[in-house]
């Protein structure tokens, strides 16, 4: 098994093509409930805790180790529009926004400081979309198909990402979207 470090933490299993694919449980968590993210062998990769702090919706993507890597939270300006994703040590790691007209799928661009934006572009709701950076690079692919247990979908991350940060984007779409 290859891993290799990353600004957020361990990568999980490479797959075939050097991508690394996870499983994520459908509405991951309740605030104050913790699940564990795991790798395609089933091994435990990224841990979430859902933190009910004063009135905003909180959660923490940490390293099997404990660390924490992001902080996904709710912004109180919009309801459901907008989620922003801290760094472990602070900062802002990416701002999600929901596009207000997406007349076919669902769209949200993702923006990160010092990088491309991210597009995310498909079914948000039934878990099959794609996330895309700047023309059309593939960032990671969320489906369904991959896993056979109720209530989960995989994401299948592209070589040379966080991540770290691609699950934390897919968890808060997935808080935002349902």
């Amino acid at each position: 098994m290859m891993r290799r470090r990353t600004e957020g933490g361990l990568k999980g299993r490479e797959e075939a093509g050097g991508t690394h694919r996870y499983k994520m449980r459908e509405k991951l968590v309740s605030i104050g409930d913790d699940y564990w993210i795991e790798d395609a062998a089933g091994e435990r990769a990224f841990k979430v805790d859902g933190k009910a702090l004063r009135v905003r919706n909180t959660l923490i993507i940490q390293s099997k180790e404990g660390k924490d890597l992001y902080k996904i939270q709710e912004r109180m300006l919009r309801i459901k529009d907008t989620m922003e994703i801290e760094r472990g040590e602070g900062g802002t790691a990416a701002t999600i926004k929901k596009a207000l007209i997406a007349p076919l799928r669902d769209r949200w661009t993702v923006s990160i400081p010092g990088q491309e934006d991210w597009e995310v572009q498909g079914n948000i709701l039934d878990h099959e979309y794609r996330i895309e950076a700047g023309r059309r690079e593939r960032v990671a692919e969320v489906s369904k198909k991959w896993f056979r247990v109720r209530d989960t979908y995989g994401v299948e991350v592209e070589p040379g990402h966080d991540d770290a940060l691609v699950l934390a984007v897919t968890a808060a779409i997935d808080q935002m979207a349902h």
